[in-house]
């Protein structure tokens, strides 16, 4: 898949850290070190702006080592960029630890997978198939 991109900060484009990386590392595109309170919530630029193929998403993740590390996540991972959005991309994050955190300059704050998607027709009938979970919700399952 190629996805166009425009890079206006000063970091090097995302990129997969391994071979095997689902995720592209996004960089925090900021001056100066930003610090965050205890539940503290923000949106940090990147600089980035992506032309998606029609069918596809990019998912904004957490990064698992700043988030055991600091405490610090993405608040609605994962964070969805359409196809037709052509703005920059923010990455909303908070601190979930006890304290004080701080982000730096160019550290990588997210991750960005990319993914195909279909476009559901919505049909609207009188009743839908049953099955053996039926309507069983959360924990429904028993399984642990």
């Amino acid at each position: 898949m190629q996805v166009k991109i425009i890079n206006k900060s000063r970091n090097p484009l995302p990129r997969y850290e391994t071979s095997g990386s689902a995720g592209m590392d996004i960089r925090a595109n900021i001056d100066m070190s930003i610090e965050l309170q205890p539940l503290e919530r923000i949106l940090i630029p990147t600089g980035l702006y992506i032309e998606l193929p029609a069918g596809t998403e990019a998912q904004i993740r957490p990064r698992s080592g700043l988030s055991i590390k600091k405490g610090i996540t993405v608040i609605n991972a994962p964070g969805t960029i359409d196809s037709d959005y052509r703005g920059e991309i923010k990455i909303p994050i908070i601190n979930l630890s006890n304290d004080l955190q701080t982000i730096d300059p160019s550290e990588r704050v997210a991750q960005m997978v990319f993914a195909r998607h279909e476009t559901a027709e919505l049909v609207v009938v009188d009743d839908i198939s049953p099955t053996e979970r039926g309507a069983g919700g959360f924990g429904s399952t028993g399984k642990d």
